[in-house]
C-alpha cells in the first residue's frame, strides 16, 4: 500500500520528464482559461453575476506560471536560473534593442504620417489605456510589458521556442507555436467587444498575425541569443501601441501590416532553418 502511494509522484513526474512541451501548453491552457472562463460566462449571459474585466489581464500569466512549474519539475532550480537569466538578459547588440521598442518608433512615424494626411494629431492620451484601471500615462506602458511581455513570452518563447527548434528547422518551430498561441487565444472571441463584434470573420487574419508575430519573434530571439528580455519588450510594446480597446485603429492596422511584412522578408532572407542571423536557441 505504501509503495503504490509513494509511486504516484513518480510516475506523474515520468509523465512530465517524457511530454514536457505537452504538459507546458495543458498547464499554460489550464491557468489561463480558468481565469478567462468567468469573462466568457458572463458575456454569453450564462451568469448574472459581475465579473471583474482585470481577469482577461491575470489570464496571460498563465505561460509564464506553466513555464515555471514545468521547469521546477523537469530541470530543477538550475533550469529556473537559467530562465530567469534570459528574462534579464540585457546585454545585446544595440540593434536588437532597436528592434525590441521598433513599435514605439514605428508608432511615431505613423502618428506624423497621419498628421500629414489628416491634417491632425491621434490622441496620444488614450495610449495603452486599459478598460479597468484609471489613467495611468506613460506608466500604461510598463502595465502592458509586465503583462503580455512579460507574462506571455516567459513561456512562450522563454520555454517552448527553443525546445520546439531542437528537432525542428526555426520556421516549423514557430508556425507549431503560433498555433498553440492562436488556440491559447480562443476564449477571448467569447468576451472581448471589439472581436464579438467582428466575429469569426477576423479568425483568418488574426491567426495570420499570430504566425508572422510568432516568426519575427524567433527572429528576434534567436538573433539576440536568446535575450527573453527582447522578447518580452517588443510583445509589450506591440500591444501597447495597437491592442489597447482607446487605441487608433489606423496605427494598429500599420503595425500589424509592418510585421507580416518583415516576418516574409525573414523567411526570404535568412531561411527556415535559423530564421535569423544567429544559430538557433535551444537551451
Amino acid at each position: 500500500m505504501h509503495t503504490a502511494i509513494d509511486a504516484a509522484p513518480l510516475n506523474r513526474a515520468g509523465v512530465v520528464t517524457r511530454h514536457p512541451l505537452l504538459f507546458f501548453f495543458v498547464l499554460a491552457y489550464a491557468f489561463s482559461w480558468a481565469a478567462e472562463l468567468p469573462l466568457v460566462a458572463s458575456a454569453q449571459g450564462w451568469t448574472r453575476r459581475p465579473v471583474p474585466f482585470a481577469l482577461h489581464y491575470l489570464g496571460a500569466y498563465g505561460p509564464l506560471l506553466a513555464a515555471f512549474v514545468t521547469v521546477g519539475l523537469t530541470d530543477g532550480s538550475g533550469g529556473i536560473r537559467r530562465l530567469l537569466g534570459r528574462m534579464v538578459q540585457w546585454r545585446v547588440r544595440p540593434v536588437w534593442w532597436l528592434v525590441a521598442l521598433s513599435p514605439l518608433i514605428l508608432y511615431g512615424l505613423t502618428a506624423v504620417a497621419l498628421r500629414l494626411i489628416r491634417g491632425s494629431w491621434i490622441d496620444v492620451g488614450v495610449l495603452g489605456r486599459v478598460n479597468f484601471l484609471p489613467d495611468l500615462g506613460i506608466g500604461a506602458l510598463v502595465l502592458w510589458i509586465l503583462n503580455s511581455g512579460l507574462g506571455e513570452e516567459t513561456g512562450w518563447r522563454g520555454y517552448a521556442l527553443p525546445r520546439l527548434q531542437r528537432r525542428r528547422s526555426a520556421l516549423s518551430a514557430s508556425l507549431i507555436l503560433s498555433l498553440f498561441w492562436i488556440g491559447w487565444h480562443v476564449p477571448t472571441f467569447l468576451y472581448l467587444p471589439t472581436y464579438m463584434k467582428l466575429g469569426l470573420s477576423v479568425l483568418p487574419m488574426f491567426a495570420l498575425g499570430i504566425a508572422a508575430g510568432s516568426v519575427f519573434l524567433t527572429w528576434l530571439y534567436n538573433g539576440a541569443s536568446g535575450s527573453l528580455l527582447m522578447a518580452m519588450l517588443w510583445h509589450g510594446t506591440f500591444n501597447y501601441v495597437t491592442a489597447s480597446p482607446h487605441g487608433d485603429q489606423t496605427v494598429a492596422a500599420v503595425l500589424s501590416t509592418v510585421a507580416i511584412v518583415w516576418a516574409v522578408v525573414v523567411i526570404l532572407v535568412w531561411k527556415p532553418t535559423t530564421l535569423s542571423p544567429a544559430e538557433k536557441e535551444v537551451g
